[in-house]
């Protein structure tokens, strides 16, 4: 039904109808009976115009006369005095009436008859029907919308109730902008730095900490409480927190500015327990995010979100712990933990590296001697290390390496599962196996990552450490054997390949620990020039590691290789074609990028001028500052290449905004 007659035609039909009058007494001065012809036609338009009009206005007048008795019978008299605004809709979403309230506050005084509803609330006439209410701001203010549906006779109309809750919206805002949160911050490697320390040093660097603890809360209405040399405690608003955060921790940075005794920059772990509920919890999370911070080798902030954590900072290097005292207690317990099971079974990562196999067979050699049955657990088709298995298998007998069917088969409660070079739990081996595994050992020393294996009985995670065989050398030194029996050659040897690996022949992340490491097996008897033919190649292998040097391309001093070259040991390769171009001026991170199946692989290595764990961390993936890497599922070579671009230039980015 229509509620007015269309002005448009209206005015279209009184010119037809004044048109046809004009030629009409043209036409009479001419021919008498043409002219009354049209005259009698003009007439008759008029008469038919005022028919239609006076229709359409007594529909219109019907329509608005049942409207007008609806809105008396929902009391429109009653809902004009209420002191919160009210509309009357049509399903369509046309206000037809509304009350005074409405008009001042949500019309401001202009007139809103005809007009869609969601023009003068924002809100979906749709959307309020299958919600039931809305909530939305309208001009500084916040209103709970809930509608009314009635109908008689052939109209419907929904009546929209304005409900204030500016009030209470605020309340809300209030309280959680000032609801406290926990931040629990600490001195790296704080009693390496100051053992060797004057006194005057310590104390200048005590006052400079203290200044640096107190600017960092001038901006905050929280407080801060020292609880030892090298822990700090504070109570945050979230308003402050989040300040914070969008300046991504300025505090790190004005951290690395202190020198100790002049030469040792300080740098700083950072926990924040945020979204907690209550203090307790949020003091709970900020020990996981500081225990994080420090499995990521410190110098970073990390705030827990609900999906996961986000870093800031780590851009320094890790600084080698020389007190080996921790090693010391890990050892005792983790040999009590040994010698209470039946069989031990040792595992490392996917596509097993020298690393990797070599730290599980310096273990497993260990293992033996105390008189245990071990069992290292090996895909053969997907390690990169197979040379160094059948060595190992060739001396040590058959039995020592079992596949992952195998150790599912076998494997009970009482059993043990050590896994080695890696705390990823989509990383391991064989993640069936570690699944079913009552007791689990971790002894790694990549960067903690967010899916970290959280059951283990002991997690022996070092991130200063150069390898996993490192850490299992100086774990080996204080087992407690019943007889003089040393470990064997072969063990020592597998060992040293795996530090020579991950230390590039002892040039990166080489500490005194690792040439003390070095040393003890170099005692046990291990040959230098036997570990050496582990990392020999063929001839075609050299032919196309050269192939993806050549292909480099520098980019912001970081060379990124595309290895579009087919062959079975590629994933072998193309690290050390990585580890080829840092070789190349002015070049400080290399990036090969490679396809295995149908996932992108990029191997990173820098010599620390660049973080690549940070540049990884933004394509999904992960590792160390010198040495990292990532994959990424249906890309192709050229969207690899051009994803790790943007994150090269991210980075860049976020550097000059720190500076």
């Amino acid at each position: 039904m229509k509620k007015k007659f269309p002005g448009a035609a209206l005015i279209m039909i009184s010119a037809i109808i004044a048109s046809q009058l004009f030629v009409s007494l043209a036409l009479f001065e001419y021919n008498k009976l043409y002219g009354t012809v049209s005259m009698i036609s003009a007439a008759v338009l008029a008469v038919i115009l005022i028919v239609i009009y006076a229709v359409f206005s007594r529909n219109s007048v019907r329509y608005f006369t049942k409207m007008n008795a609806h809105l008396e019978n929902s009391a429109a008299e009653y809902m004009n005095t209420l002191p919160a605004p009210v509309a009357v809709i049509e399903k369509d979403g046309r206000i037809v009436w509304f009350n005074r309230i409405f008009s001042e506050k949500i019309c401001m005084g202009g007139d809103f008859y005809g007009m869609n509803f969601e023009d003068c609330t924002a809100v979906n006439v749709n959307s309020l029907l299958e919600n039931g209410s809305v909530v939305c701001r309208i001009h500084d203010s916040v209103y709970k919308i809930v509608y009314e549906e009635f109908a008689k006779n052939d109209v419907t109309f929904l009546i929209a109730y304005f409900h204030d809750e500016t009030e209470c919206h605020n309340l809300k805002k209030e309280a959680e902008l000032s609801h406290p949160n926990v931040v629990i911050m600490t001195i790296d490697t704080y009693d390496e730095i100051m053992q060797n320390a004057k006194e005057t040093e310590k104390a200048r660097a005590a006052v400079e900490i203290e200044q640096l603890m107190e600017k960092f809360m001038s901006s905050t209405n929280g407080f801060i409480k020292k609880i030892s040399p090298n822990t700090f405690y504070a109570v945050i608003e979230h308003r402050h927190l989040d300040d914070k955060i969008r300046e991504k921790f300025k505090i790190l940075d004005m951290a690395r500015d202190i020198k100790i005794a002049g030469k040792y920059p300080l740098t700083l772990s950072i926990g924040v327990g945020e979204g907690a509920d209550s203090l307790e919890e949020s003091e709970k999370i900020a020990r996981q995010c500081l225990e994080m911070a420090l499995g990521r080798g410190g110098d970073q902030a990390v705030v827990k979100t609900v999906n996961g954590y986000r870093f800031f900072g780590g851009v320094s290097k890790g600084v080698e712990k020389m007190s080996r005292a921790k090693t010391r207690i890990i050892a005792n317990a983790m040999q009590d933990v040994i010698l209470n099971c039946n069989t031990v079974y040792i595992m490392g990562h996917r596509y097993g590296d020298l690393d990797s196999v070599g730290s599980a067979c310096g273990l497993a050699g260990a293992l033996r001697i105390m008189g245990k049955e071990v069992h290292i657990v090996v895909e053969r088709t997907k390690n990169l290390a197979v040379n160094l298995v059948d060595i190992i298998e060739a001396q040590a007998g058959q039995g020592l390496f079992i596949t992952p069917s195998a150790a599912l088969q076998t494997i009970n409660d009482n059993d043990l599962l050590i896994i080695v070079d890696t705390h990823n739990k989509d990383n391991v081996e064989s993640t069936e196996l570690y699944d079913i595994s009552r007791q689990v050992v971790v002894i790694d020393h990549h960067r903690k990552t967010v899916n970290y294996i959280d059951n283990s009985v002991i997690f022996y995670h070092e991130p200063y450490a150069s390898s996993a065989s490192e850490m299992v050398t100086e774990l080996i030194q204080y087992f407690r054997f019943d007889n003089d029996e040393k470990l064997p050659s072969y063990c020592a040897e597998a060992l040293l390949a795996g530090i020579m690996l991950d230390t590039k022949n002892f040039v990166m992340r080489t500490g005194a620990r690792t040439f003390e490491a070095a040393a003890f097996l170099k005692k046990l008897g291990a040959d230098t020039v036997a570990v050496k033919l582990l990392f020999s190649g063929s001839f075609d292998s050299y032919k196309n590691k050269m192939e993806i040097v050549s292909s480099a391309k520098i980019h912001k001093k970081c060379a990124i290789a595309v290895a579009d070259v087919k062959c079975s040991d590629i994933r072998i390769i193309a690290p050390q074609a990585a580890d080829e171009l840092l070789n190349i001026t002015d070049v400080d991170a290399s990036f090969v990028i490679y396809k295995t199946n149908n996932v992108a692989n990029i191997s990173a290595r820098s010599l620390g001028a660049i973080n690549v764990q940070i540049i990884m961390e933004k394509l999904g993936g992960g590792g160390h500052q010198t040495m990292a890497a990532a994959q990424l599922n249906d890309v192709s070579l050229k969207e690899a290449s051009e994803l790790l671009v943007r994150a090269i230039n991210d980075r860049d980015k976020e550097l000059d905004e720190r500076k």
